[in-house]
C-alpha cells in the first residue's frame, strides 16, 4: 500500500491580516468520503491546510484517514478556491477538524471534539486571521427523536460557546445541508426531517451564520456520502454563502 508523497511544507504569510483561516468542523460528509477519483495535489501556495500543527500546502483527502475508514473529497478545497476567485491576494488556510459518524453531543462545548477544535483553531489564530467556520454534520442526530427535537437549540448554543472561546462574537459560521439522498432510507434515519429543518433554520435564530443548500446533489453510490462532484458544488455553495457574510 503505496503512500502519497509528503505534501509540501508551506509559508504562510508574513501580512497575518492576509492569512484567512477557515475550521472545517463535522462528521463524513465534512471530511470528504468518495475516494475514487482523488484529485492530483494542488501545489497551490494560496491554499494551505493545518496538518499535525504544520501549515502544508493543501490536497485530497485534506482530512487524514480513520480508521477503517476511507477518506476522499470533500467541500474545504473546492472552497478556498473559490474564495480565492473573489480576491485572489489572499491565502486560504483550512483547519480540518471533522470526524465520521459522531453525534453533535461530542461537538458541543466540554465534549472532546469541540476541545480539540478549538485548540487547533489557537495553534492556527497565531500565523492568521480566523474569518470563518464551515459546519456539516447532523446525520448521527437524526435517528433519535430527542436528539433531532433538540438539534437546533444545542448547535445554536455551540456556535455562541465557539464565537466566545474564539473571542469573535460576530465570527461569520456557515451550515450545510444534509443529502436529500438520506430520504430514500427512513428506517435508519427517521428523524431526517426534523434535523434538515434545523439545520435550515438557524440563520434565523443565530445571527452571522449564513446557509448552504444541498438541493440536487448526488451522493457515492452509498446513499449517505455525497460523491466528490457533489462536493465540488458544495465547497462552492459554502464559500457563496460565506461570501454574503463577509460583506
Amino acid at each position: 500500500d503505496a503512500s502519497p508523497a509528503a505534501p509540501a511544507s508551506a509559508t504562510f504569510p508574513a501580512d497575518k491580516t492576509t492569512f484567512h483561516i477557515y475550521l472545517l468542523m463535522g462528521q463524513s460528509n465534512m471530511a470528504g468520503r468518495d475516494n475514487r477519483n482523488l484529485p492530483p495535489p494542488l501545489h497551490n501556495p494560496h491554499v494551505l491546510a493545518l496538518s499535525q500543527g504544520e501549515w502544508i500546502m493543501a490536497q485530497e483527502p485534506l482530512h487524514p484517514v480513520e480508521k477503517n475508514k476511507v477518506a476522499g473529497v470533500g467541500p474545504g478545497i473546492p472552497f478556498a478556491l473559490e474564495m480565492l476567485k473573489a480576491d485572489p491576494k489572499v491565502t486560504i488556510g483550512l483547519v480540518p477538524c471533522a470526524v465520521g459518524g459522531t453525534p453533535l453531543k461530542r461537538w458541543v462545548k466540554g465534549a472532546d471534539l469541540y476541545e480539540k477544535a478549538l485548540s487547533r483553531a489557537k495553534i492556527a489564530a497565531q500565523a492568521g486571521v480566523i474569518k470563518g467556520v464551515l459546519w456539516h454534520q447532523g446525520e448521527s442526530d437524526t435517528s433519535a427523536q430527542q436528539d433531532a427535537e433538540t438539534y437546533e437549540a444545542r448547535l445554536a448554543k455551540m456556535f455562541k460557546d465557539l464565537r466566545a472561546d474564539l473571542g469573535q462574537p460576530d465570527l461569520p459560521i456557515v451550515v450545510g445541508q444534509l443529502g436529500d439522498f438520506l430520504n430514500e432510507s427512513p428506517e435508519k434515519y427517521p428523524y431526517f426531517e426534523t434535523v434538515r429543518a434545523a439545520i435550515k433554520h438557524i440563520p434565523e435564530v443565530v445571527p452571522h451564520t449564513g446557509y448552504a443548500d444541498s438541493a440536487g446533489l448526488g451522493h457515492k453510490g452509498d446513499k449517505l456520502h455525497f460523491s466528490a462532484e457533489a462536493q465540488k458544488e458544495m465547497g462552492k455553495r459554502f464559500a457563496k454563502a460565506m461570501q454574503e457574510l463577509e460583506k
